[in-house]
């Protein structure tokens, strides 16, 4: 039977509606009230199962209201998903009702329902242009209840005549069909097909131009320059640089070679390569990522690892739908190592975006708000990183007004493997092609041709299928599948699913292939042989296995819940062949397929370099508070604190230290990912330079402080230049035919060029955007450099103020008579700089950048609120500055190219040239600017106060058994979504347990069974059952852990769990552990219960967000195994999460109180009890942290123990290890 239900948040836990309510009252400020109710529609379940599913999956008793019919009188407005887009509310939610109820064939739909009181049906249209993107959503019609009827795919039609068109057909042809290659490329095409002696079928021209597309093949990049001239003040610098690359080619023996940016953007490596200071550059056929090879030490010993990065962008997509075009920006940046069988573990996140505070109606037709955009693609980006359990410890958002033309949306991301996991080999006629992870659906059809056009004003309303939304729990299983070793010595060759799909990811992989699409897992029928071919796909890898092989890698697959098949087969035939239905759609000579299209060439002319100068400002308080306001000074906090910094247990510095945890990091760092080790050292560090405003004026001195600001601030965070690497992101406008344009990105790249041969450093990769054009607008020019360097954990150090009576010393930079940078100088710097980090002498660095150098100082006195008095002779303190840096040194020191400048003081004031300024009033000034954009606190009105004091704690003593296990055994059972379980594993492998973890398989109905009968098992062995964080099932729908709980509740887990308990065993939940323990009744009741409307819970952040902090967290209660002996103490640990806000009625509350059950509660600087925010980060009722069942035995807790060790957070004054773990094993040996 087919259902439809409503469900309502009550009014204490909704966080929606408040936000939506916001959202229309920009536009409408008369309405009244706004009320959000969740959709869905189920299709196909059996009577008997309804109320289970509604109770168990799409209503929570605590937070929810169950509605059989459409509750809404007022005007409202109801919306969906288009059909094919991915739906991962809907799809965990059948998920849970297959565990639930065995069905296989329930499907479910979800949409909202939005009622706005005080307007009338006349009032909805801005409000529809508001909530609607219709790249994404539709209107839905709440009068039907049914599954749109599939139609059959028609067969792939071949277009006939084609050979024989006219000039003029050819031409018609062309702009009928819109392709991305150009017209030259159609008649290279039809030249082709006429020695082919037959048309071409839809899908060989499709796939052409998908193949062939600027995205895939840097088409712009690889364009033959020709005609180079200079004009205008900086010919000469031009003309010396631009020599100096020819001579390189010469020795390089180049010279034959076209000149073209790809070749300017790669000589630096060739060169370095070619003369010996480039030897752990990591070279192979795989086009994967940028790749060096490194010593990795931990635990006493080394160990050769190869260390992989890369940088991706999504502009087009993230402009028309920014949470899919964000979040598949950096699943798309992730593939790329992981293809080169490495585990990544580190991102950055770099945006650009024009004015996000504008009025609304100040939008460009056929444009989104700028203000929906930025949210929208942060939490695109953030909801993927953190659901696959990526560290992101780098987040910033430049704004400049040209990026009105496009959205900038970059990612990058590092990952490493030891070198002996890898395998490389040529694929051999015979090998299999093996395609794993997500199914294919229409949705990315068109993604890599789209991202090489540019937009116009149609573009929102016609881009409809290009644009995906993320699965980042499937590609967490790809993750964990190509972290074993056993599986990675398989591979002989991989390529990542991207744009152009099948086409391109397979089609790369081997130069002669026969491709049956019949066999590829789809996520609906009705696709044709065209878009089978060409759907992008964001969890889905290729690779090459030998025949023998096959079903070993295809068992492991599964053993990891991932679904693979064997597609194509390797073949001699030097074509690339593609069938569906039995026909021949595809059959494309390998030589003709690398050909890329006709060769381009196009003439060049910089004449557009202005000379380099900033506005000067006197030194005033309103000019400082107001530098502190500027939008690329501003704090981003509320961004930054949307991304999970810690997970994985590697992060040496979070993205904001001190104590007030308000200093910004210069750039990201990382231990290497070393499963089971104890004490690593080798650490990773990136970072990334680009001034938008020096490259708007002159995009050659652009480019080469965008290298400088990379390099400058490694060696801010402790890293020695010298073994730093680079990797470019070039975005520009359409450059089109006219030499002038072409002229902005040789200047950068010749800016980037002398840069990289003064420091002696290369660009061993890069990614090139060229669509970056709307009508008239264009973005700037924008060269950013990514900086990557492998380090040890000791040198590293922050830049938030130590010590009051440190010394504080400024580095001026002064550019030479070119305006270029003073190189020989600035690596006599770093030289010193590194050197002294070494010797403990200097302490903390900061590079400069807007806002010049007070600003940098002030960010420096936020973290610590430790103040300064400074005394700066410098032509102006709020000059932009670049490449001068101010250092902290707890010693003098004696370097003629430092000038001491001050003293750090105890006082909460900066005095610089004698005018005094509270830090309190910089905070103010600094926070203000996006404090409604991307708010830091919850409103008053969301905040849960608590009224009264608790009294009467119970005594009761702990009951304990002596056991005598030397070695207890730990299961971690592995769901859909689960991302902690590496630190949680290595946590309890430190103190001596033997640890196994099981994923949960649900492929089938059989794999579930086979799934369930293995975690009884697991669970009948163990002392000890933990579940660790992570989304299970994404959180959806509506809710954390639901997927866990129906799991918890089959009856065979269930009894397991039951007897694990009646022998003395202890259960551990943490984050999202701890969210199904409290929703499966373990906690507080201690078994495995149905809940009521009074039972605790835990909800959604007061703020309606993701925070990702340091938490200060006092144990109020030891009446457990796991706190034992720890009553009274204070432990400053990370926490990471969108729905850790406990809330329980009053009598409960007393009842959990007096039973010791509270455990821990979040507490301020000062150890009382936080309500709110800061210090309570999701407004949990009397601070609840974490609580226990009455016993003691269970144990759950909102915050991350197991991501700290020695050496980690070495930003966060006070960072300590709760170690729960060696209470819990400790306790059966006891």
């Amino acid at each position: 039977m087919n259902y439809r239900i409503f469900v309502e948040k009550k009014a204490i836990f909704d966080v929606e509606s408040p936000k939506i309510f916001d959202e229309i009252k920009e536009i409408l400020p008369h309405i009244k009230s706004v009320k959000v109710y969740n959709i869905y529609d189920i299709f196909g379940l059996e009577d008997q199962h309804f109320n289970s599913v509604v109770n168990s999956i799409f209503v929570d008793p605590v937070t929810d209201i169950l509605h059989l019919r459409n509750p809404v009188t007022a005007c409202a407005l109801a919306t969906e998903f288009l059909p094919g887009q991915y739906d991962q509310r809907a799809d965990s939610a059948q998920q849970c009702i297959s565990i639930l109820t065995n069905a296989e064939n329930v499907l479910v739909r979800s949409g909202k329902l939005i009622e706005i009181k005080g307007i009338e049906a006349e009032a909805l249209p801005p409000i529809k242009k508001l909530l609607i993107n219709k790249v994404e959503s539709r209107e839905k019609d709440l009068s039907r209840l049914e599954i749109p009827a599939q139609i059959p795919p028609k067969a792939v039609p071949v277009y006939k005549g084609f050979t024989d068109f006219s000039t003029q057909a050819l031409h018609d042809f062309y702009k009928e069909h819109r392709f991305a290659f150009g017209l030259d490329d159609l008649e290279f095409i039809q030249a082709y097909f006429k020695t082919e002696q037959r048309d071409p079928t839809e899908t060989e021209l499709k796939v052409l131009d998908t193949y062939w597309s600027d995205h895939c093949r840097h088409t712009t990049f690889e364009t033959r320059l020709t005609d180079i001239r200079f004009e205008g003040e900086f010919k000469e610098t031009l003309e010396a640089i631009f020599n100096d690359y020819l001579e390189k080619r010469k020795i390089l023996k180049r010279e034959h070679k076209p000149i073209s940016l790809m070749d300017l953007a790669t000589v630096c490596a060739r060169y370095f390569h070619k003369t010996g200071k480039l030897e752990n550059l990591v070279l192979s056929d795989e086009i994967n990522a940028c790749t060096i090879q490194i010593e990795v030490e931990y635990d006493g010993k080394k160990q050769p690892w190869y260390l992989l990065f890369k940088n991706e962008t999504h502009n087009h997509p993230t402009e028309i739908e920014p949470f899919g075009g964000a979040s598949t920006c950096l699943g798309g940046a992730i593939r790329d190592p992981l293809s080169g069988r490495s585990f990544v573990y580190q991102a950055m996140r770099l945006s650009g975006a024009a004015d996000v505070l504008e009025p609304i109606e100040d939008t460009l037709p056929g444009k989104l708000p700028q203000k929906t955009i930025s949210k929208h693609a942060a939490q695109g980006y953030s909801s993927y990183g953190n659901q696959i359990g990526l560290a992101t410890t780098m987040v910033n958002e430049i704004y400049d007004e040209a990026y009105k033309a496009k959205r900038m949306e970059v990612g990058f991301v590092v990952g490493a493997v030891p070198n002996d996991w890898v395998r490389r080999e040529p694929p051999q006629n015979g090998d299999c092609v093996i395609i794993l992870g997500g199914a294919t659906g229409r949705d990315g059809v068109g993604g890599a041709t789209g991202s090489s056009k540019e937009q116009d004003e149609t573009s929102i309303h016609s881009l409809s299928t290009e644009v995906q939304k993320g699965n980042a729990v499937e590609e967490r299983k790809i993750q964990r599948l190509f972290r074993k070793p056993q599986v990675t010595r398989l591979i002989k060759k991989s390529n990542d699913f991207g744009a152009g799909g099948v086409s391109v990811a397979i089609g790369e992989i081997a130069d002669s292939l026969e491709i049956n699409l019949d066999i590829l897992p789809l996520k609906y029928q009705g696709l044709n042989g065209t878009e089978l071919a060409i759907s992008e796909s964001q969890e889905r890898m290729a690779v090459v296995v030998s025949p023998q092989d096959k079903e070993a890698f295809i068992q492991c697959c599964e053993a990891e819940n991932i679904h693979a098949v064997q597609v194509a087969t390797v073949t001699d035939s030097g074509r690339m062949q593609i069938f569906w239905k039995g026909e021949k759609i595809v059959d494309l000579s390998r030589s003709f397929l690398d050909t890329n299209g006709c060769e381009k060439s196009q003439k060049v002319l910089v004449n557009h370099l202005k000379k380099v100068s900033y506005a000067e400002k006197s030194f005033t308080k309103d000019n400082f508070l107001q530098a502190l306001r500027d939008k690329n000074v501003a704090s981003q906090k509320g961004l930054m604190e949307m991304f999970d910094a810690s997970v994985g247990a590697t992060t040496v510095a979070m993205p904001l230290g001190g104590k007030h945890q308000l200093t910004p990091m210069e750039g990201s760092v990382q231990t290497l990912p070393v499963e089971g080790a104890k004490d690593i050292q080798t650490v990773s560090l990136a970072s990334w330079g680009f001034d938008v405003e020096t490259s708007t004026m002159n995009s050659l001195v652009g480019a080469a402080y965008a290298v400088v600001e990379s390099v400058a601030k490694i060696v801010a965070m402790g890293g020695d230049y010298r073994k730093i690497r680079l990797s470019f992101q070039e975005y520009f406008e359409k450059l089109g035919d006219r030499s002038d344009k072409w002229g902005k990105p040789l200047a950068s790249l010749l800016g980037a060029y002398n840069a990289q041969v003064n420091l002696e450093l290369a660009a061993i990769g890069g990614k090139d955007s060229m669509s970056g054009t709307y009508l008239d607008l264009h973005v700037p020019p924008t060269l950013i450099s990514f900086a990557c360097a492998d380090g040890l954990k000791k040198n590293i150090v922050s830049p938030e103020f130590k010590k009051s009576g440190n010394r504080l010393y400024f580095y001026q930079h002064q550019a030479l008579e070119n305006a270029l940078p003073n190189y020989e100088e600035l690596k006599r710097v770093y030289d010193f700089i590194h050197q002294e980090i070494k010797k403990g002498n200097i302490v903390s660095v900061k590079t400069l950048k807007d806002g010049g150098l007070a600003v940098a100082l002030a960010k420096m006195s936020f973290g610590n609120h430790l103040g300064a008095e400074v005394f700066a002779d410098t032509k102006n303190i709020l000059e932009k500055n670049l490449a001068s840096l101010v250092i902290e040194t707890t010693v003098n020191i004696e370097n003629n190219l430092f000038k001491e400048i001050g003293e750090i003081k105890k006082s909460k004031s900066l005095i610089i040239n004698g005018l005094e300024f509270c830090i309190d009033d910089l905070l103010q000034a600094w926070t203000d600017t996006f404090s409604r954009l991307f708010p830091t606190e919850e409103r008053q009105a969301e905040r849960i106060t608590f009224e009264g004091k608790l009294e009467g704690i119970s005594k009761v003593p702990i009951e304990i058994i002596s056991h005598k296990i030397a070695n207890p055994k730990v299961f971690i059972p592995l769901f859909p979504g689960t991302n902690c379980e590496y630190e949680t594993l290595n946590a309890f492998y430190k103190e001596g347990a033997e640890v196994s973890s099981l994923p949960f398989i649900n492929l089938s109905k059989s794999k579930i069974n086979e799934s369930l009968e293995a975690w009884v098992r697991e669970i009948d062995r163990a002392q000890i059952l933990t579940f660790a964080g992570g989304f299970s099932a994404g959180d959806e729908p509506d809710g954390s852990a639901k997927f866990m709980v129906n799991v918890l509740k089959n009856d065979k887990i269930r009894s397991a769990v039951q007897r694990l308990l009646d022998r003395d065993g202890l259960i551990l939940g943490i984050c999202n552990g701890f969210q199904a323990l409290v929703k499966s009744g373990l906690l507080p009741y201690g078994e495995i219960r149905d809940l009521d409307a009074d039972s605790p819970t835990l909800t959604f952040n007061a703020i309606g967000r993701h925070i990702s902090q340091m938490v200060h967290v006092k144990v109020l209660s030891d009446h457990s195994p796991w706190l034992q002996g720890t009553k009274g103490q204070f432990f400053t640990i990370p926490i990471s999460h969108g729905e850790g806000r406990f809330y329980a009625p009053l009598e409960t509350l007393e009842v959990l109180y007096k039973n010791a059950q509270i455990a821990t509660q979040y507490v301020d600087l000062e150890g009382q009890v936080a309500h709110g925010m800061p210090f309570n980060p999701n407004a949990s009722l009397f601070g609840v942290e974490g609580i226990t069942s009455k016993s003691g035995k269970i144990y759950g807790r909102m915050g991350h123990p197991e991501r700290f060790a020695e050496g980690l957070m070495k930003n966060i004054p006070g960072a300590n290890y709760h170690n729960i773990f060696k209470k819990g094993v400790d306790y059966f040996r006891n």
